[in-house]
């Protein structure tokens, strides 16, 4: 029998930050099913930039033409039976957010730092009220410093870069090496990047997944979702 989720919980505010292929919108997406939050994802927003970005012929490296084509730019999140619908502009675009070339547009837009100030401000109006569960690579660190908790998931290359290949439907051409190495590139940048680096907060719990079934990770970060905010 699942026990009831109190009224604290529903109020919550939950931070889970992690490398590209840790986990993390699984985890979320549980984790707000569960105790009944609203999943924000912040990823997807940033792909949703990244696709824009790709559609307008905007270079994803070009900061200047970036801020440009943030003026006016519409990015928010609908809760569905299913997950999340992503609305750029309007427009439901949640099936074309997993291409590589948009992954990969999404993280170069992010190193700016005039983009993800604006991204940040989106997504603080959209948890402004509580309730909800974010996932990032900012999000205990910047977006919500003060959220109610805090989780760091993260994996070895090696694991992430597999799961990630087989995530990849149809059969991908290139090999598990390529997406690892891929993968390895995308840490490197995220890591280092001079706005907002990927970091756990000092007050986060870490997880590492990389010897555990997807079942017991859920399970984990449930337990601490739950001994933080109380059943």
């Amino acid at each position: 029998m699942t026990t009831p989720v109190n009224r604290e919980a529903r109020r919550a505010v939950v931070a889970i930050d992690g490398p590209a292929g840790a986990g993390k919108s699984t985890v979320a997406k549980h984790i707000a099913s569960r105790f009944g939050l609203l999943n924000l994802e912040s990823g997807a927003m940033y792909r949703a930039f990244g696709l824009k970005a790709l559609r307008a012929g905007v270079d994803p490296d070009d900061s200047a033409g970036l801020e440009k084509l943030a003026i006016g730019t519409g990015i928010d999140l609908e809760a569905g039976d299913a997950g999340n619908r992503v609305l750029l502009d309007g427009e439901d675009v949640t099936a074309l957010l997993r291409d590589p070339a948009v992954s990969d547009a999404a993280s170069r837009v992010s190193v700016f730092s005039p983009i993800r100030a604006w991204m940040v401000r989106l997504q603080q109006a959209l948890g402004a009220r509580g309730g909800v569960v974010m996932e990032g690579r900012d999000i205990g660190t910047v977006v919500f410093p003060l959220a109610d908790v805090k989780i760091f998931l993260d994996a070895s290359a090696e694991v992430r870069g597999m799961r990630r290949y087989e995530q990849m439907q149809p059969a991908p051409e290139v090999q598990p090496d390529e997406v690892i190495r891929d993968l390895r590139a995308r840490d490197e940048r995220d890591r280092n990047r001079a706005d907002s680096p990927l970091k756990a907060a000092p007050d986060a719990v870490l997880l590492d997944s990389t010897s555990m079934s997807l079942e017991e990770v859920i399970e984990a970060a449930e337990k601490i979702v739950a001994g933080r905010v109380g059943r």
